[in-house]
Parts: C-alpha cells; sequence; structure tokens
C-alpha cells in the first residue's frame, strides 16, 4: 500500500468503514475493431474498498507530493495526457463496470456504493483552480448513491491526528509515526 493510502486508510477507518486496499473488479468492454464485434475483459483496481452495514465507499486515492499534482484536466477528460490514472472516475463504462461489480461482489445496493477521490497534492495551473473545478465536476458525476466525492490532505490530516490522539493503541505505521514525532516533539497529534 502506498504511503498516503495509508493515511486514508485511518481516516476511513474512523468513519467505521473496514478497508482493504488494491481490489481489482473485471469490466468488459467492446474494443476499437471496426470489422467485427469483440470485446474484452480487465481487471481495473480501486485503491482501497471501505465497507460497513450501510454502505461500501471505493476510493481512488491519488498523491503526487514528488509531482506536478492532479490537474482537472486529467480528473475529468478521458483524452487528456495522464488522463489514464483516473479511468475509474473519467470512463463512464469502467466507473459503471467497477460499481456494479463492487454492488454485486459486496451484497450492497448499487444506491449504498460511494466513489470518492481523495488527492494528496493539487497542481499549480495558471489559470486553473483545479481543486475547485475537480470538485464542480465530480459534484455532477452522478455515480451510485450520489457524485463522486472529493477529500484532500486537508481532510485527511486532521482525522489522522484524532485517532492518533486517543488513548487506544492503534498498531498502525502512520498512528506510530504521528506517536513517535509527538514524543520527540516534532508534531502534534493535536
Amino acid at each position: 500500500m502506498e504511503a498516503f493510502e495509508q493515511f486514508v486508510k485511518v481516516a476511513m477507518e474512523a468513519e467505521g468503514l473496514v478497508v482493504t486496499a488494491g481490489v481489482k473488479f473485471p469490466v468488459t468492454r467492446k474494443t476499437k475493431k471496426l470489422l467485427h464485434d469483440e470485446f474484452q475483459t480487465h481487471g481495473y483496481e480501486v485503491d482501497l474498498v471501505g465497507a460497513r452495514g450501510d454502505e461500501l465507499v471505493l476510493a481512488t486515492v491519488k498523491s503526487f507530493f514528488g509531482s506536478k499534482g492532479v490537474t482537472f484536466s486529467a480528473v475529468h477528460d478521458p483524452a487528456a495526457q495522464d488522463s489514464g490514472a483516473y479511468r475509474l472516475l473519467n470512463d463512464p463504462v469502467i466507473r459503471e463496470g467497477v460499481v456494479h461489480g463492487a454492488a454485486e461482489r459486496y451484497g450492497y445496493d448499487r444506491t449504498q456504493v460511494h466513489l470518492r477521490l481523495y488527492v494528496g497534492k493539487w497542481a499549480r495551473t495558471r489559470g486553473t483552480d483545479n481543486k475547485a473545478e475537480t470538485k464542480q465536476w465530480c459534484s455532477a458525476q452522478i455515480v451510485g448513491a450520489g457524485p463522486i466525492e472529493v477529500f484532500d490532505v486537508s481532510d485527511v490530516v486532521p482525522e489522522v491526528k484524532r485517532v492518533a490522539a486517543s488513548g487506544t493503541y492503534i498498531n498502525d505505521p502512520v498512528i506510530v509515526a504521528l506517536k513517535v514525532l509527538t514524543a520527540a516533539e516534532l508534531a502534534s497529534c493535536e
């Protein structure tokens, strides 16, 4: 599991979700063959899947701390450069196939399935507010239970710090790292 995914996992668990990483869902698509119809099935990975009795959460996590960050164009436009990493969001066939497959696999109604995007770093693009435009576009995409939900590091870190500040022992690398940094007076869990 990628490091930022681990932070997101802790935040999702704080919501009462049981979370697992790297689940693939098969989606069958028609190929671009012109001479005849041909279909291929590929497994599309969801970074984190969270479940509890009333909802199933499918989360795609993009940290990009060491690169330019998440851009609006890549999230919403399947033809944009770097858009392939966002197929779960911007390709309706894949999106619907994964939601349907997850609902069926785990025994949820489609109306209980939530799709989320977690962003570590937003790109800085002249003339484009990548965060605002992405949130606006996602809010118009109705998938399963409703619009695609967007969270970023400013939403995740306070939840993780809240969990770390509790007196409960949790053997999780993110929580332990925060507690170690707090003990060394280099950070605070509060």
